[in-house]
């Protein structure tokens, strides 16, 4: 009698253990079939004078290029994306194509093990737009004609352009999942959860019988 309740005592802690194992394992799977953006250049947010030649995106994992959607668009949304994006390890290379002055937003959806995409964006100002064309040599000025009698009238001057002005600060970038835990991971779950009950009913009866 003396040895029965330590031993049921031991056997109940081990089915504790074992359900905060399970615990801990349930929420953290979702999370590790999902991958999500760790970084980007130029950061969100950013405010920028001189365009880049290339926007990199970083990620914690590795993304696949065959489930991988980039998306780059400037003021007006008109598309800034100048060629395929490049993939190395964990970074995500985008040719950039600028235009005028203002907000421009990288898209991007990623695969996940799961099958649910991850959808998210960075979005950036450019307060410098890409030059226009200089226009073409004007032809020879006219042959000069004598004054007339009659007064002429003044030219009106011609107004200064104004450059535009920048892009309002812009909101943080969002990302979504959808999704739960999968259904796999609940059913493990409480499987182990049965069989500890289980093995503590068997114990309880065997130490009874010994009695």
């Amino acid at each position: 009698m003396g040895g029965r309740f330590p031993r049921v005592a031991r056997t109940w802690l081990a089915v504790l253990g074992v359900a905060f194992g399970v615990s801990l394992v349930l929420p953290a799977a979702p999370a590790a079939a999902h991958n999500s953006l760790s970084g980007s250049n130029p950061a969100n947010g950013a405010r920028i004078a001189t365009a880049p030649e290339l926007i990199e995106l970083r990620f914690l994992a590795k993304p696949n290029p065959g489930t991988t959607k980039i998306t780059v668009t400037g003021p007006d949304n008109v598309a800034a994306l100048d060629g395929e994006p490049t993939f190395s390890g964990t970074r995500v290379r985008i040719p950039f194509a600028p235009g005028k002055a203002g907000l421009y937003i990288v898209g991007y959806q990623l695969g996940s093990a799961d099958g649910h995409p991850i959808k998210g964006e960075v979005r950036f100002t450019l307060t410098t737009g890409t030059p226009a064309e200089s226009p073409s040599p004007s032809a020879a000025a006219p042959e000069s004609v004598p004054p007339s009698d009659a007064p002429s009238a003044a030219a009106p001057s011609s107004a200064a352009a104004t450059p535009e002005g920048a892009g309002s600060a812009v909101p943080a970038a969002s990302e979504s999942t959808d999704g739960g835990p999968p259904g796999w991971l609940w059913a493990l779950g409480g499987g182990v959860l049965l069989v500890s009950a289980a093995a503590v009913g068997f114990a309880v009866r065997r130490r009874r019988a010994g009695t």
